[in-house]
């Protein structure tokens, strides 16, 4: 086999554009100053070859059929056409995608969309998955865990400073994927080798982040419920240290990480509600006047509206006071200085 046959791949595989995956656009979403993270590797790989959509406004165009596939448990949806099939949520569909023939569990049953939505052309389900494909399927997972063992013994024997987090079977066996986690960059050629000689397949080796490792591995978080990002979230939120700034939250890294040692997704779920209080609200440092006087803000209570302020004329003895009764004079600003930004940078990582 040629050595260009294997090879690693971080986080956010390049898009294939001649098999660009199908992917559902959120609507509304909102445009921050906030980073936006690179998708996740974790997920079903890039390069699925099913069509790309998004939502359209124009209804009186041609119409089309699709269905919604999804190839992990906790995942994206991709869209394929159901070739005159019908079928209801909890199906399974044998579907060819750019890394091989597939199946996947069809969450969301057949409908028509708009065929000026789509971006890229809609390939069709090669059939429905009977029992034997089922069975297939089944073999599959059972063969994983053993692919998984001796993955583990071959990492072992060539002494290799990698973890070895999960391994994927392409449903026609073309392909096996090993995901792994390193803190740098390894020389796995003759771990690859190896495990060619032995399964005589296709291999690849993907490094992923410890993001990535949460949602495979699975765990509860510190709220005591399973991880967000292997229970029921797609994709990985995009979240930011001025997130935690903007809800008063401790910058105490250990108060907003998550077990995978990054932002907790969760600090995305409220934040534009946050943004909207932000809007209307005073800002620590900002300068107001109140029935009292003027002075400025020292503490805020975004979910209350209750201010102190601290009088120019009675420096000492703060006042509290309801947002709706000051104007601002000159509101105040939400900054992450640069000590900070340094201190928690591993954490937006």
């Amino acid at each position: 086999m040629e050595n260009n046959e294997y090879f690693t791949e971080k986080i956010a595989p390049k898009k294939n554009k001649d098999n660009a995956q199908s992917e559902l656009r959120p609507e509304n979403r909102r445009r921050g100053n906030y980073p936006r993270k690179p998708k996740s590797s974790a997920e079903f790989p890039a390069e699925t070859g099913a069509a790309q959509i998004f939502p359209s406004a124009d209804e009186n165009s041609t119409k089309v059929e699709i269905i919604g596939v999804r190839f992990k448990d906790v995942g994206k949806i991709y869209y394929f056409s159901p070739n005159g099939e019908n079928f209801k949520h909890g199906d399974k569909a044998i579907v060819e995608t750019a890394r091989g023939v597939e199946c996947g569990e069809i969450v969301l049953s057949n409908r028509n969309i708009p065929q000026n939505s789509l971006v890229s052309p809609l390939k069709k389900i090669i059939r429905k998955a009977d029992v034997n494909d089922i069975k297939q399927l089944e073999q599959n997972r059972v063969k994983e865990k053993e692919i998984m063992r001796t993955f583990s013994e071959k990492i072992r024997f060539h002494k290799l400073d990698m973890k070895p987090i999960d391994i994927d079977c392409t449903f026609d066996g073309s392909k096996i994927l090993f995901y792994f986690t390193s803190d740098g960059r390894v020389d796995f050629r003759d771990l690859v080798k190896d495990l060619a000689a032995i399964y005589r397949t296709r291999i690849e080796l993907r490094q992923i982040g410890v993001r990535d490792e949460a949602k495979m591995l699975g765990g509860l978080g510190i709220c005591g419920r399973p991880f967000c990002c292997s229970s029921f979230l797609g994709e990985f939120q995009p979240v930011s240290i001025k997130m935690a700034k903007e809800q008063s939250l401790s910058l105490n890294p250990t108060k907003i990480s998550g077990t995978c040692g990054r932002l907790m997704c969760c600090l995305k779920y409220e934040q534009n509600c946050y943004e909207d209080f932000l809007r209307t609200t005073p800002k620590v440092g900002a300068y107001v006047e109140t029935p009292d006087g003027r002075g400025s803000v020292e503490e805020v209570n975004l979910l209350t509206g209750i201010l102190k302020v601290k009088l120019d004329k009675k420096p000492d003895v703060p006042i509290v006071i309801n947002k709706e009764e000051v104007r601002v004079i000159k509101d105040g600003k939400i900054r992450v200085n640069s000590d900070e930004i340094k201190a928690l940078k591993k954490l937006e990582e």
